[in-house]
């Protein structure tokens, strides 16, 4: 557990497929998952007090079907990655997603990163396009560790509600707009359409740069969006945007 949640936990986790799971909220999420691709629960660790609230929110029949290991407040506090750990850890296995996997289930809606790197602002963009309705969140190669512990903790549970590609190439996306397949509208600051004139498609991809440098070029035909700010900010923290844009493209009229 002290491997997977250390500074090379990254080179484990994905050996291992394993990850941690930190807190109750994430438990929760984990215990009742929504997608039938999220990651199982392959071990719970649980102080006393840990396990009587898990217990006061769910039956017997599902917390009894993980395999639990009960362990001191002193253990969970030397085995936990937060300062006030809640006394409960689990330990989940994962299997990863592929852009095939997704593009199987007719998707309609998606959100692609390229190279976000804050463990914060990458768990708030899943968070965020799971509230929105999207069908799924896709990262660019170079981006941080999804199963890092700080990403699990900022998806909130989400993790287990909506599906995510990691390591895609931004080609990769580029060419599902050059087969048809979708509309992809890139956010920049100096984008020449306004989101609030714009009309919401059914089938989109929406593109976000990362946090310090933006996005790359970009192939001739990318539409080029910019989120209005009638204030001095200068721009929008990623995640701020990606929320902005995906509440406004997640409302788009269905056939």
């Amino acid at each position: 557990m002290k491997a997977l949640l250390g500074s090379r936990g990254k080179k484990l986790r994905r050996e291992e497929s394993l990850f941690v799971a930190d807190g109750a909220q994430s438990l929760r999420s984990a215990l009742q998952p929504k997608i039938p691709s999220a990651p199982i629960i392959h071990r719970l660790y649980l102080t006393e007090s840990g396990e009587a609230k898990i217990r006061g929110e769910f039956s017997s029949d599902i917390i009894d079907s993980h395999e639990i290991i009960p362990v001191s407040d002193a253990v969970m506090a030397a085995m936990a990655d937060t300062e006030s750990p809640q006394g409960i850890l689990a330990l989940c296995r994962y299997r990863a997603m592929t852009l095939e996997d997704v593009l199987s289930q007719s998707p309609k809606k998606l959100a692609f990163f390229w190279q976000i790197q804050d463990p914060g602002n990458a768990g708030t963009v899943i968070r965020t396009a799971d509230a929105c309705g999207f069908d799924a969140v896709l990262f660019s190669e170079g981006s941080v560790d999804i199963y890092s512990p700080k990403v699990v903790r900022s998806t909130a549970g989400s993790l287990w509600n909506i599906p995510f590609v990691e390591d895609l190439t931004l080609a990769a996306i580029v060419e599902l707009a050059e087969l048809g397949a979708f509309s992809i509208l890139a956010f920049d600051g100096s984008g020449s359409e306004p989101l609030n004139e714009l009309e919401p498609e059914e089938v989109t991809i929406a593109i976000f740069g990362n946090e310090a440098r933006g996005l790359p070029t970009l192939p001739e035909g990318i539409r080029k969006v910019s989120i209005p700010m009638l204030g001095h900010a200068e721009s929008l923290n990623v995640a701020s945007a990606a929320a902005i844009a995906l509440f406004h493209l997640g409302h788009a009229p269905t056939r």
